[in-house]
């Protein structure tokens, strides 16, 4: 069994699935007492990364103010909030708290990653006591990353991955920056995953084939500019260099959520800048996935279906 296909099934045990199970929820009602029959109250986090970027951070509020309407709109979702894993409050365990406070009997978490990594796949159950991961909470510890069980019930949808929105939005920014695509070739650079470098890698194959098939590419290569390349823009140099051995351009995509000065600028523009002739022989522009209004549907699509889940199974047991 895969990595993926083993994250696919804990993701649906203990997010998908769990739209089907119902659990008591302890709240406290005006007069502060508790009760084991609370009304169902559904809330929604959009859990991110976190960046020392405002410019990173603001991009992952805009979005969630870009749903926030369609989202509240029939009433069955009451509060969206978001959250940024570590770096920045409101931290994970900071909304959950909110939440509590606010009498949510269910949180929707959508993770906005791009794929499987230890992020998803350990940290994000683990920071919210679904899972017990040694070295999560190890990382936890180190970061003064806090952990908080809630007494909401947390349903995690899956990554982006499990849609073609990401081969959507890399065909347009291509399409958008090629002058030529006959004589040019793909570069994605990615944030990449040393645990789970198979899986990063081969959805970085499926969205170059993806554009290979939609556009007059023949050639392509992927990078890295996270912690797999030290933060390093040597494997941006290696990955361009490997297209311009067969093509006359490369043009460079960051396959990065949102835009980081770290990443955009000094990672992948370093690495660029290393390239023989850059400017003549690189196309690139330093943005990033966000903003996309696929990306904003898919969240309030995803939104709706957990929220549909939620209310089916209570439906059941009345």
């Amino acid at each position: 069994m895969t990595l993926v296909k083993k994250y696919f099934i804990v993701t649906l045990i203990t997010a998908g699935l769990s739209g089907f199970i119902t659990t008591s929820c302890n709240t406290k009602d005006d007069k502060g007492k508790t009760s084991n029959n609370a009304e169902t109250k559904i809330g929604v986090l959009l859990v991110n990364h976190g960046s020392r970027s405002a410019a990173w951070r603001n991009a992952l509020l805009d979005l969630e103010k870009n749903v926030r309407d369609s989202i509240l709109k029939d009433g069955k979702v009451t509060g969206v909030k978001t959250a940024f894993m570590e770096y920045n409050e409101p931290s994970i365990a900071t909304r959950l708290k909110e939440f509590d406070k606010e009498n949510f009997s269910d949180v929707i978490i959508i993770p906005i990653f791009l794929t499987v990594s230890s992020h998803s796949f350990d940290d994000i159950p683990s920071l919210i006591g679904q899972k017990e991961d040694p070295k999560s909470i190890e990382l936890f510890k180190i970061e003064k990353m806090e952990r908080y069980t809630p007494v909401a019930k947390v349903h995690i949808a899956p990554l982006l991955d499990f849609t073609d929105l990401l081969k959507k939005n890399i065909l347009k920014r291509f399409n958008e920056l090629s002058k030529d695509a006959v004589n040019e070739g793909l570069t994605l650079i990615a944030y990449g995953d040393k645990t789970y470098n198979a899986e990063w890698s081969k959805l970085m194959q499926d969205v170059a084939g993806y554009v290979k098939q939609n556009a007059r590419v023949t050639d392509f290569s992927f990078g890295w500019c996270g912690h797999v390349a030290h933060y390093n823009p040597d494997s941006t140099t290696v990955a361009i260099n490997q297209v311009l051995q067969s093509k006359k351009t490369s043009v460079v995509i960051p396959v990065l959520v949102a835009f980081d000065e770290m990443f955009q600028i000094s990672i992948i523009g370093g690495g660029i800048n290393k390239v023989t002739k850059s400017k003549e022989r690189v196309l690139y522009k330093p943005d990033a996935i966000l903003p996309d209004k696929n990306v904003e549907d898919w969240v309030i699509q995803t939104s709706g279906e957990f929220t549909q889940r939620i209310l089916g199974s209570i439906a059941k047991k009345k």
